[in-house]
């Protein structure tokens, strides 16, 4: 049984042929073969295996569908059946429609933002539809981690593979790309050059909860930064000695507080729940401007802006 993810057809072209050469047998008829994808978020993966949405098998032939099927026996979830291809498909179409939604979701903020309009009130309203729901609709520096960005990439080369442009596969990458960029243009905007300026970055993982930084919003926001000419002071809970593997020679804190003494502007990248507590820390900032990725900052004496509200 397989749980690792692989883009569709590519079980039965790459692994059928590598069991079938190295054990001189034929898959199907010596040996079975299943497809058992996973939905689990990082941090919770625990929580999301014993209370599934949904359980999805595809195999190769009925016995080894059933064998893996027996084991969620006691689970009072559905077990979906299907083919190894579908299987495989099911999970590509599931992480591409939630990373769809996050995009969407952001670039509805983009237009609210020009529109002084609360897209997090719109949104909320939109979520309440039950053929939609409020979930991934929170606007934001965008989606990272090891699956949403490698998932929609991986459907895309494979669309483009078998001769179609998945155009709104790509735009959903677009938008995620192009979501964090518009931070540093929102702080231009703000304290006009950064050449020399400090800029304090809260939050280093992908999410909170973790110390995984794998396609983190942070990244592409402080090479932006240096490139810029910026100096920047970052923090996170978990994922300095991560982040310290890409950025070697900027400067890190133990505390959120330090990152932000002297500094010119501060960026909030994570929703980590300590943020959503900062306030007196602020004071010890040059200029206190704080553009928020993440809208988790209520601190009062501020200059506030948030990145799509």
């Amino acid at each position: 049984m397989l749980k690792a993810q692989l883009c569709p057809r590519q079980l039965k072209n790459l692994s059928f042929l590598f069991l079938e050469e190295t054990s001189g047998k034929i898959a199907g008829k010596n040996f079975g073969v299943a497809m058992n994808p996973e939905f689990l978020r990082e941090g919770k993966a625990v929580y999301d295996f014993m209370h599934p949405d949904k359980i999805v098998v595809g195999a190769i032939d009925q016995k080894s569908g059933d064998l893996v099927s027996e084991l969620y026996r006691t689970f009072k979830c559905e077990v979906t059946r299907t083919s190894l291809s579908t299987a495989e498909m099911i999970k590509y179409a599931n992480n591409s429609l939630l990373a769809t939604k996050i995009s969407f979701a952001n670039e509805i903020g983009n237009i609210c933002k020009r529109l002084n309009v609360d897209t997090y009130e719109v949104m909320k309203a939109v979520g309440k539809d039950s053929r939609i729901s409020p979930k991934f609709l929170n606007s934001g520096a965008g989606f990272g981690g090891s699956c949403f960005p490698k998932d929609v990439k991986a459907l895309i080369g494979k669309a483009k593979e078998i001769g179609y442009s998945p155009v709104l596969l790509e735009s959903v990458i677009g938008v995620n790309e192009k979501q964090p960029i518009l931070m540093t243009e929102i702080l231009q905007k703000k304290i006009g050059s950064l050449e020399g300026k400090k800029v304090a970055v809260l939050g280093l993982a992908f999410k909170n909860d973790t110390d995984d930084i794998r396609e983190s919003r942070s990244i592409p926001i402080i090479a932006e930064l240096l490139r810029l000419g910026a100096e920047v002071s970052a923090y996170d809970p978990m994922a300095i000695e991560n982040m310290k593997r890409i950025f070697p020679t900027i400067e890190y804190s133990g505390k959120a507080k330090d990152a932000l003494e002297g500094a010119d502007a501060c960026l909030v990248m994570t929703e980590w729940s300590e943020f959503k507590q900062l306030d007196s820390e602020f004071e010890v900032m040059k200029e206190k401007i704080v553009v928020d990725g993440r809208r988790i900052i209520k601190a009062k004496n501020i200059d506030y802006e948030g990145l799509c509200w």
